[in-house]
Order: C-alpha cells, then structure tokens, then sequence
C-alpha cells in the first residue's frame, strides 16, 4: 500500500529531478528500477501519444501485443476505436514526456459479463527489463477490483512468455490452446487498503506529470536562451575587428 509518508518522499524526490538535465531513456541501467513508478490514467487527449507509443513498436513487438503483425493503419484505427469512458488506459511517462510503457484494460461490453475485463499492455524497447509491465499490470487489478470486476483475462501468444510469467505469478491460471493461451485471475473484491491505495497513486502520478510538465518547459526555455547565446557568439566572432 501506498502510504501518505511515501507519497511525500515520491513528490520531493520527484521535485529535485526537476532541477537534472533529461537523459536518454537508453542510457538508464535496465536493472535499476525506481521504487516508486508513477502510473497514470490517461484520457483521450493523450491519443496522440499513445498511437506514437504503439506505433514505435517493432514488428515482432505487434505481433505479440496484438496477436498479429499490426500495419501503421490498423493501430491507428485501434486508438481511434478506444472507449476512455468505458475503457481504462494506464500509461507510464518518461521526463521527456513520452509514453514508454502503457496498459488497456478493457471492460466487458457483454451485459452478462460485465464483471470481466481484459488486460493488454506494451513496452517500448529502450524501458524493458525494469519492471514496467508487472506495476501496470498491478495497477490494473486493483482499479479492477475497484470498479467491481471479479475475473480478469489475459490473451495472449504463447511465445509471449513475460506477459504469460507476469499473470502466472499474480496467480493466474493459464490455458494454452496451440499458438495462444488464455490467462484466467480471479480478482478479491475491493475493500478500503484497494481504494485508498488507488487515489494516492493517481495523486502521485498526477503530481509527477505536472512536473514533468514544468520541467520540460524549462529546458526547452534554457535551451532556446543558450541557442540564442551561441548566436550572439558567432555573430561578434565573425565581425571584422
């Protein structure tokens, strides 16, 4: 659980990296994840990041999140197909504001299964191996639980081993059927700890999207300022004396 004390420390920690430089997501040791992934709900005016997110995908990368090679035109028409009020999209941003890693929890539109939903989630390559499928994932079951939802299915390949290794060890049971497999989780209902837990979250981060927001908008001013510097630079070296 989330608790008031760790959302402090996540917002001053968040705050001191206002003040670094951006690095390349590439650069960070893959094996060092941050304690704390702010994950955040994201609503229909993030499309365009999340078709820029889906599409910077490699092939083999659509393959297994959608089951098939998906075309630029296909995914592109998935987003635009996306129901945000029925739908709940989870998204893991990077300080340069791009979606690195995101999830689509899909509500059942059956009315005798409205207790069902589906999860489906993406990382980008350059993010991998820190963890940021398991947390949306996690995230996931709990506004599940919280929405009232009591079964969550996971559909899958299976050469999709990470995706198949992250329902098994929340306690899925899993169903292969050829060259694809199904993943059955039983989800408890919600109680206090769930629902608190998931406003403290979302609070966190909204917090640091904020400031992320705020940081990029500074670089991007000092950036110009030292662009605008150089310029002055150049000019009075290249006046005659």
């Amino acid at each position: 659980m989330v608790t008031p004390g760790t959302f402090i420390k996540a917002s001053i920690s968040a705050g001191k990296e206002f003040f670094r430089p951006p690095v390349d997501d590439a650069a960070r040791a893959p094996h060092r994840p941050p304690v704390l992934v702010p994950i955040r709900s994201i609503g229909p005016t993030h499309g365009e990041r999340i078709e820029k997110h889906l599409l910077a995908l490699e092939p083999h990368d659509r393959y297994l999140r959608f089951g098939y090679a998906a075309r630029d035109e296909q995914i592109q028409r998935y987003v635009a197909g996306l129901n945000f009020e029925r739908d709940e999209i989870f998204g893991i941003y990077n300080r340069k504001l791009e979606l690195i890693a995101m999830a689509h929890l899909a509500l059942s539109i059956d009315p005798e299964l409205k207790s069902c939903a589906e999860f489906g989630v993406s990382v980008l390559k350059h993010a991998r191996g820190r963890g940021y499928g398991a947390r949306l994932f996690d995230r996931a079951v709990m506004h599940s639980r919280n929405e009232g939802v009591s079964m969550m299915f996971i559909h899958a390949l299976s050469e999709n081993t990470a995706m198949l290794n992250i329902a098994r060890k929340a306690g899925a049971v899993i169903e292969r059927d050829g060259s694809e497999s199904e993943a059955y989780l039983k989800l408890p209902p919600a109680d206090l700890d769930s629902r608190m837990t998931e406003i403290v979250e979302e609070q966190i981060a909204q917090t640091d999207y904020r400031l992320k927001v705020q940081a990029k908008q500074f670089w991007n001013i000092l950036a110009m300022v030292q662009e605008v510097r150089q310029g002055v630079r150049d000019s009075r070296d290249r006046m005659p004396i």
